[in-house]
């Protein structure tokens, strides 16, 4: 071997070891960095005229399991789902309240039936009348409040269902551009990774939203499909459209008022089994579209039943036919056409509510008396109390057939959204622990930095060695320069 060819191999002995060493600080510098994937020097022997002439770098890999991070995201698509619902059905839940809970709707039931019991055994007390309006006016309260808390959960939804699309589109856009840049950047033989770390990263920050199957291709770009088989990246991104209803009421449902999901100008299914299923913006669709649907209806039929019970004819001969009950739809009788939307219209019947104008006496006398008649009287009182726990059939569809008192009714509604929400409970904690489980496993794949510095001192001692024979092949020429 010649000097000038002992030189060249030495000296890309050196460049190697200081890239290999570049790549090592790389590593554990960035060892809790999020989408970083620890990088390896590929090292091949360098000839030149079929002879041997140091090393050099023909590339860096990226240490992934393309396997594990696509269960990865699945994983993390199903929790994110899975939670959003959990969640929703416990602010629901809340609201109606549980039957340990001391202001739940069964609590004021129970408190308005003691309140016509108490008032029926001394009907002269206007203090124990007023208790009775009062906690009629409490129980109608809670209804509308948690009819609300319905929509209002509806229109979160919603709302995040559009900030969810602005940063698909967002994220696709940038993952495209990412895309463009690294073909690029393989082509003139520059070194991508850092482009593929943020490439994975915009897609890790995606596949919450909606389950991502990624595909490399030959010219190192990626196409993206979800689980459900929609092309979201393959060459150009795809295009997300929605619109933000704002406020959601109870009338409002997909296709009236609210929008629908277009990908690329066309309509594609919101539902878990479709196209996008299984992330969070198919659970977001679920809230607004079912979930809360469902509750609003369960809160009508119950509100029905309440007003109905109290409207019956025959129950207070005052009433002239046609008139309002105790209870009222926004202030007038009830028409049972009128049942979506009634849990937020129903109201205290003005006449025995001395906030809108009303004497508590009528709820003794009757409530088109126009004086106070016999105080001894608790007929009337006595009626309506059997009234609230007579057994009889609902007439709405959301509750099955059977025949039950008020309080009854109320809990299997609190009851089903109870049984709702453990299931909803138990599915998270069993992808909880399988998101956990597959996150620690991508982590075992990361940086281990304790081997990191061991072959830093590897690299160290090959650095040291190329030196020395930089160094010894310079005291020969100086030798052979002195003869």
């Amino acid at each position: 071997m010649s000097l000038s060819s002992a030189f060249s191999s030495a000296l890309s002995g050196l460049t190697a070891s200081a890239r290999v060493a570049e790549l090592i600080s790389s590593n554990v510098a960035n060892a809790l960095t999020p989408g970083y994937a620890r990088r390896e020097a590929d090292l091949s022997a360098r000839s030149l005229g079929g002879t041997g002439q140091g090393v050099r770098v023909i590339g860096v890999q990226r240490d992934t399991n393309a396997f594990l991070l696509s269960e990865r995201r699945g994983a993390q698509a199903g929790h994110g789902g899975q939670e959003t619902r959990s969640n929703a059905l416990r602010q629901i839940e809340s609201a109606i309240g549980s039957e340990e809970s001391a202001s739940s709707l069964l609590k004021r039931i129970a408190a308005f039936d003691q309140s016509l019991l108490a008032a029926a055994s001394r009907p002269e007390s206007e203090a124990r009348l007023s208790a009775a309006v009062t906690a009629a006016a409490d129980l109608v309260s809670h209804i509308t409040q948690a009819s609300s808390e319905v929509q209002a959960v509806r229109g979160r939804a919603d709302t995040s269902i559009g900030l969810q699309v602005n940063r698909l589109n967002h994220g696709l856009a940038r993952i495209a551009d990412l895309n463009d840049r690294i073909k690029l950047n393989t082509i003139g033989g520059a070194d991508t990774s850092a482009l593929q770390d943020q490439r994975q990263q915009q897609i890790d920050l995606l596949a919450e939203i909606v389950p991502l199957r990624e595909v490399a291709r030959e010219d190192g770009s990626v196409a993206l499909f979800s689980a459900g088989g929609a092309a979201l990246i393959d060459g150009r991104p795809s295009t997300f459209g929605f619109t933000t209803a704002g406020t959601v009421t109870e009338a409002m449902v997909l296709g009236t008022g609210l929008s629908g999901l277009t990908l690329n100008g066309q309509s594609v299914s919101t539902t878990e089994s479709g196209l996008l299923g299984g992330g969070t913006l198919a659970a977001q669709f679920a809230l607004r579209d079912e979930v809360g649907t469902e509750a609003q209806a369960g809160l009508d039929a119950l509100a029905r039943d309440l007003v109905e019970r109290f409207q019956q004819s025959g129950l207070d001969a005052t009433r002239a036919p046609g008139d309002p009950g105790l209870f009222t739809d926004a202030g007038a009788a009830f028409v049972a056409a009128n049942e979506p939307g009634l849990a937020t219209r129903i109201s205290l019947n003005a006449a025995v509510d001395p906030r809108q104008g009303g004497e508590v006496w009528r709820l003794r006398d009757g409530l088109g008396a126009a004086a106070s008649g016999p105080t001894g009287d608790s007929r009337l009182i006595t009626v309506l109390q059997s009234a609230l726990t007579e057994q009889r059939t609902p007439a709405s569809a959301p509750f099955s057939n059977g025949m039950r008192s008020f309080s009854g009714l109320a809990s299997d509604l609190t009851s089903s959204i109870a049984r709702q929400r453990l299931d909803s409970d138990e599915t998270l904690s069993f992808a909880t622990a399988r998101y956990s489980a597959l996150q620690e496993a991508e982590q075992e794949r990361g940086v281990d930095t304790d081997q990191e510095m061991q072959q830093l001192l590897l690299v160290e001692q090959a650095y040291a060695a190329n030196a020395r024979v930089m160094q010894a092949l310079d005291q020969m020429l100086g030798n052979l320069m002195e003869i």
